[in-house]
């Protein structure tokens, strides 16, 4: 998951609004959203090379996410960051426990941002801090770098989520998701990738021949815990293969 734009809000009628972007290789095989069959508690998607998720929820409204840190000098790691999101949403340890567990083991994974929360709190790790955060209500914007680093697609995006909270209506939310306008070569980041391919991944939406979005995906949680997610599954050059809604 490479970007991800949310909306907390404890008290309100739709406490938690989130519209992401999974970026990945094409050949990388992967579910789309759904039921688990072996932890039918959680509905996401599915790394079948690795067995985590990037994206999904669980029982007594537990939510979790992650995008990776882009650093091409990092060392290898020994395990999938997509275990991170798996094992909460599959779980019952307490958020406070599971955060300081993750943030013990955390130099086992390549460099990450983790979302975990339920219907009450909403946390943000980032990999490279000392320890977890708890957010305050906001609108929030995570790509490849810390909480809310102002790249251009990050503020894009996030701004665009900001003028739907009105009515945000998963159509409306895969629309947000769905922009493929790269940015100027002045506003992009120094990640370390070159000019190119930093211009490639500066887009909300990014399609190419080998890399690019496999995933959007649209969720509105209520204030009595019911979800509402929506996914869009997309191929090289962003060819639309199929979509997902479940309501639980």
């Amino acid at each position: 998951m490479c970007l991800i734009v949310f909306a907390w809000r404890p008290g309100h009628a739709q406490p938690l609004i989130v519209a992401a972007n999974r970026d990945e290789f094409y050949a990388r095989p992967s579910l789309p959203l759904g039921q688990w069959q072996e932890t039918p508690q959680v509905y996401a998607g599915r790394d079948l090379e690795a067995g985590g998720t990037w994206l999904g929820v669980g029982a007594n409204g537990r939510f979790a996410a992650l995008t990776n840190i882009r650093d091409p000098h990092q060392p290898a790691a020994r395990k999938s960051r997509g275990e991170l999101v798996a094992r909460f949403l599959g779980g019952s340890m307490p958020i406070d426990d599971y955060l300081d567990d993750v943030v013990a083991r955390s130099l086992e994974y390549a460099g990450f941002n983790l979302l975990v929360g339920n219907t009450n709190e909403l946390w943000h790790y980032h990999a490279r801090d000392a320890e977890a955060v708890l957010l305050p209500p906001g609108v929030y914007g995570l790509s490849n770098a810390g909480l809310d680093t102002p790249w251009p697609k990050l503020l894009k995006a996030r701004a665009g989520l900001e003028t739907l909270l009105d009515d945000p209506q998963p159509e409306r939310l895969l629309g947000l998701l769905s922009d493929a306008q790269t940015a100027p070569f002045a506003e992009l980041p120094d990640t370390g990738v070159g000019l190119a391919t930093e211009s490639l991944l500066s887009s909300v939406f990014i399609a190419s021949q080998s890399y690019g979005t496999r995933a959007s995906t649209a969720l509105i949680v209520q204030a009595d815990g019911s979800r509402h997610l929506v996914e869009r599954s997309f191929g090289p050059y962003g060819g639309h293969l199929g979509e997902v809604e479940v309501r639980i």
